[in-house]
């Protein structure tokens, strides 16, 4: 069963075609990894799926809701989370107020009772405070929860990304580039990191990686793109022994 799938998705810019005919299935519960060379579309398909762009033709199903050109508060809404490439973080203030604020996307209040601070924003605030607390200490980050995001190591700023991404109650989270810069011990931490996370929190992962090592080391099905266009989809092993996907990131000797 799946939780996301893409039906034939092609993203053109003018005359260039970013993105061809891509179809996608990500399995619920799994992790899947989309690779590529640099200028590959990985990022772009990204944005498709969470309203960033809207596909020039093909469709995009979430959970059985063609969710194909919705706006992106709305996709994370529906149960979709993303990190960046570059990391997003409210750098001067705390580790808790960052996962705070994520967690204000399911807060039901209005304008006034905000303002005013009614007796039931307070309580709805109050548990804001006891969920993130609970995220931080279930990400291995509480012990940081009243230091500035902009004072964590880099690894630790990766890892509360995510839990910012968390607590907005994903069934898929997509991770770019979560290992950039990490060192190797950071990148195999990062590992079972997402392991933990996706049988704690019970969500699926589809996530773009140049770290082979992470990749191969956590994914469950890879999808490989170059040029836009998907030239390999398999497990880790069969993956590392397609022709096609050596050709891309290698080359060939004319």
């Amino acid at each position: 069963m799946s939780i996301l799938r893409t039906d034939s998705i092609t993203m053109k810019f003018g005359g260039l075609t970013a993105v061809s005919e891509l179809s996608l299935n990500i399995p619920t519960n799994g992790i899947v990894g989309l690779i590529g060379p640099n200028g590959a579309g990985k990022t772009t398909i990204f944005n498709m799926i969470t309203g960033v762009y809207t596909p020039t033709t093909g469709n995009i199903i979430f959970d059985k809701i063609d969710i194909t050109g919705m706006k992106s508060h709305l996709i994370t809404k529906n149960g979709i989370a993303r990190t960046f490439q570059n990391i997003r973080l409210f750098k001067d203030l705390t580790v808790l107020d960052n996962v705070m604020i994520a967690n204000h996307l399911r807060l039901k209040s209005n304008i006034i009772s905000s303002v005013l601070r009614t007796p039931d924003y307070r309580k709805k605030e109050g548990h804001i405070l006891k969920k993130s607390i609970l995220l931080l200490e279930q990400t291995g980050l509480i012990e940081y929860k009243d230091d500035k995001a902009s004072s964590l190591p880099y690894g630790k700023q990766r890892k509360l990304e995510i839990a910012r991404a968390l607590a907005t109650e994903p069934k898929l989270l997509l991770l770019d580039e979560p290992a950039a810069g990490m060192n190797p011990q950071e990148s195999i931490e990062l590992m079972e990191f997402v392991k933990e996370i996706r049988d704690a929190f019970d969500l699926s992962v589809l996530m773009i990686e140049h770290h082979m090592q992470v990749i191969m080391g956590v994914c469950e099905k890879i999808y490989v793109l170059d040029y836009g266009v998907n030239i390999a989809e398999g497990n880790p092993e069969e993956i590392q022994n397609n022709p096609k996907v050596i050709e891309a990131y290698l080359g060939v000797d004319e």
